[in-house]
This record gives C-alpha cells, sequence and structure tokens, in this order.
C-alpha cells in the first residue's frame, strides 16, 4: 500500500487528506472510495482519462484509492 498526503479546501481553511492506494490480485478494476457523491466517481473518469493521454496503462489489478477522512465534502 502507498500512502501520500494533500490537502483539500473547504472555504478558505485547508484541510488535510490522506490517500491510500493498494494493488491487488483480482478482477482489474480501480474505484476510488471516500464520501460517496457524484465528485468521487466523476474523479475516478478523470484519472483515468489523465493516464490515457499520457499513454500510462492501469495494471491488470483491482486498484483501490481510498480518501480519508471520508466525511469531508
Amino acid at each position: 500500500m502507498a500512502v501520500t498526503y494533500t490537502v483539500a479546501f473547504h472555504g478558505v481553511e485547508a484541510r488535510l487528506v490522506e490517500l491510500q492506494c493498494a494493488v491487488a490480485p483480482g478482477l482489474p478494476s480501480f474505484q476510488i472510495v471516500g464520501l460517496a457523491n457524484k465528485a468521487v466517481n466523476e474523479a475516478r473518469e478523470r484519472v483515468r482519462a489523465a493516464l490515457d493521454v499520457l499513454s500510462i496503462a492501469l495494471p491488470s489489478k483491482r486498484i483501490i484509492v481510498n480518501l480519508s477522512p471520508a466525511d469531508m465534502p
């Protein structure tokens, strides 16, 4: 598992966000979990599109990206 940190802006306040990424054997898939809303689903498609433009192929494994804290919009 890989871990990195970024920030999310809520108004003028910056809040720390931890991103955890795990690549596991299984059926190929790419999931972003965290706050269950439309923005997370759209982010998955933006990541796929960016990788495609850069000619970077996702591995044929199960990829899960966890956003923490999950209660932050």
